[in-house]
């Protein structure tokens, strides 16, 4: 029999675990609650790891044509100090790829290919057990069965609570983004100051990055310590408002820092929040979890990539289950062997991603710190020699 698979969120994780799905002739459908793919902006860049995002793409047959759009210069990186004088600017080899970079709407783009996203298709819950499979619950009141369910729906996982009670916790830590377009053209000063990669200027219990995307554009992220309900007297969709409120927030940086503040459109709230860094769960037969719905952290440039390499994992273990049978590569194993595979694979995963989740959380700390000089000392432990 075949198994029916589902898979819900469109994310990296999601998409990289059906699109190994299909590379070996698995059936899997994917189901996303945004209405398409440009229902809403896909978010900045991303750098993927030689070991992780960049072994996924491999187990993919997606990796030359990764290499070919990602962008190795983006791995430069500059650090300023608040009074704007430059206090590390490295730049990578000609022949670097350790962590080349490429906006999210490419990669998703790259990896959608042949998938059967079924769009605007909303998860409310998942109910395991039910004799038949796992029945998942749409929005639309629909019902449908599926033999696996993963949920790969990200930091308010709907699918979560069907084997974890746990829910994300505030870090203390929140985020205004806002953008900027055609840098190049309309701020050169701006576009200087940033570089080809990403800029980052860190004061007492905050900071502010600059980061490249392609086609000219920046993404800029002020980040800082505060209580949740800190902007309780600001209204967050009046611009001028935030402007003013962030400005006042990073008085006393150098001018030119502040510009990238001045000259941002729209401004967007990004509260951080985690799950515990040993998040488990007892095993639920036909249901699991990767990304941020299983070990969401710090976006310190781990997540995207452990979510990519684990939907490969998992893709490729239940494809193996369905080679060791002796079967066609369309058809699987009983549910036993499937469960058994998925039970493999979470043992696998909780180990990685607690090691990831400590060094992400100790980061966040120290970048995000009252002594700015440890935020210096993170990037000369990270940079390449």
């Amino acid at each position: 029999m075949r198994h029916r698979i589902a898979v819900v969120g469109s994310g990296p994780g999601g998409l990289t675990f059906a699109r190994v799905l299909h590379r070996h002739g698995h059936p899997v459908t994917v189901f996303e609650r945004d209405a398409s793919p440009d229902a809403r902006p896909p978010g900045g860049t991303l750098d993927l790891h030689e070991g992780l995002g960049q072994l996924a793409m491999d187990k993919a047959g997606l990796l030359t044509k990764f290499l070919a759009l990602s962008r190795p210069e983006g791995q430069a990186m500059r650090i300023l100090d608040t009074d704007g004088t430059a206090l590390r600017d490295w730049r990578p080899r000609p022949d670097e790829r350790a962590n080349p970079e490429i906006d999210r709407r490419q990669l998703r783009d790259l990896l959608l290919g042949p998938l059967d996203v079924q769009w605007g298709r909303a998860v409310t819950r998942v109910t395991p057990g039910t004799g038949d499979g796992v029945l998942v619950h749409f929005a639309d009141g629909k019902q449908e069965t599926f033999d696996l369910v993963v949920g790969a729906d990200g930091a308010w996982s709907r699918v979560r609570p069907a084997v974890s009670q746990e829910t994300p916790r505030y870090t203390g830590v929140t985020a205004m983004e806002t953008s900027l377009d055609d840098v190049d053209t309309r701020h050169p000063d701006l576009a200087r100051m940033v570089g080809e990669g990403s800029m980052a200027v860190y004061g007492v219990n905050r900071n502010l990055v600059a980061q490249r995307n392609s086609g000219g554009h920046v993404k800029v992220y002020a980040q800082f310590r505060a209580p949740l309900d800190w902007h309780a007297h600001l209204d967050l969709s009046d611009a001028e408002a935030v402007r003013s409120g962030l400005l006042t927030l990073y008085e006393g940086w150098a001018p030119a820092v502040l510009e990238l503040l001045r000259q941002g459109a729209a401004f967007a709230h990004r509260p951080l929040y985690v799950l515990p860094v040993s998040h488990t769960w007892p095993h639920v037969p036909g249901v699991t979890l990767l990304g941020d719905a299983a070990h969401l952290m710090p976006p310190l440039g781990a997540g995207a990539n452990l979510a990519m390499l684990e939907g490969a994992e998992l893709a490729e273990a239940i494809a193996a289950d369905a080679g060791a049978a002796g079967l066609t590569k369309a058809v699987a194993t009983g549910p036993a062997d499937l469960d058994a595979a998925v039970r493999a694979f979470e043992e696998r995963m909780w180990a990685r991603a607690e090691k990831w989740a400590k060094i992400t959380t100790a980061g966040l700390e120290r970048l995000v710190s009252p002594d700015p000089a440890e935020a210096l000392a993170v990037f000369e432990e990270v940079q390449p020699s």
